[in-house]
């Protein structure tokens, strides 16, 4: 989760340091990586509180799977959006590059999110043995 908050604090920083409120698209992207930075944060915060042992009602894998989920296909929305409305213009070259940078670490959070749903559906399904485990259940 550290990487994630880390990236989408760059694709917020960058969008937010751009003329981003002459095009509406990229209020979508400054939307999006603002709701999942927080969101983030919190979820890590949670982690390091060690909340989920004292909110053992919660099936937390599942709201951890549900949560990245959600977030990719967001962040595959704003991606697509911040690489097309990236045009290149001879007087505001500084926005194009600043867009430009973060429609790709837009394209970067999107992967770890998509990772990270990988990883918490295996979690959820309890597919995620080690091989100490294995090893132990092979000889019992």
């Amino acid at each position: 989760m550290g990487t994630q908050a880390v990236l989408g604090l760059l694709v917020w920083a960058l969008i937010a340091n751009t003329t981003y409120h002459l095009h509406a698209v990229y209020s979508w992207v400054l939307f999006v990586s603002i709701f999942f930075w927080i969101l983030t944060v919190l979820f890590f915060m949670a982690y390091l509180l060690q909340l989920q042992l004292k909110l053992y009602m919660i099936p937390w894998p599942l709201v951890l799977m549900i949560f990245h989920a959600v977030a990719t296909v967001l962040y595959l929305s704003a991606f697509a959006a911040c690489a097309a409305a990236a045009r290149p213009t001879s007087w505001r070259q500084w926005d194009y590059n600043r867009r430009a940078a973060a429609a790709f670490f837009s394209c970067l959070v999107m992967i770890t999110y998509g990772a990270s749903t990988f990883f918490s559906f295996r979690a959820w399904k309890g597919l995620g043995s080690n091989a100490a485990t294995s090893q132990v259940a092979d000889h019992t």
